[in-house]
């Protein structure tokens, strides 16, 4: 696993933390910062991944 594989999960999940308490307390800007957190996190794992798979191929 790719250390931007581990900062975006933790991304993806500070974003669902947030925007489920934006949700609670009626707070659009904390929910809608959360949306992005949690976009930005899976583009961030997305990454890492695609790291991980061209590291694998340049090792054969």
């Amino acid at each position: 696993m790719h250390k931007d594989e581990a900062k975006g999960a933790a991304k993806d999940i500070t974003g669902s933390i947030k925007e489920a308490a934006g949700k609670a307390t009626g707070d659009r800007d904390l929910q809608a910062q959360g949306a992005a957190d949690r976009v930005e996190g899976k583009v961030q794992k997305g990454v890492g991944a695609l790291k991980d798979a061209a590291r694998d191929v340049l090792k054969r």
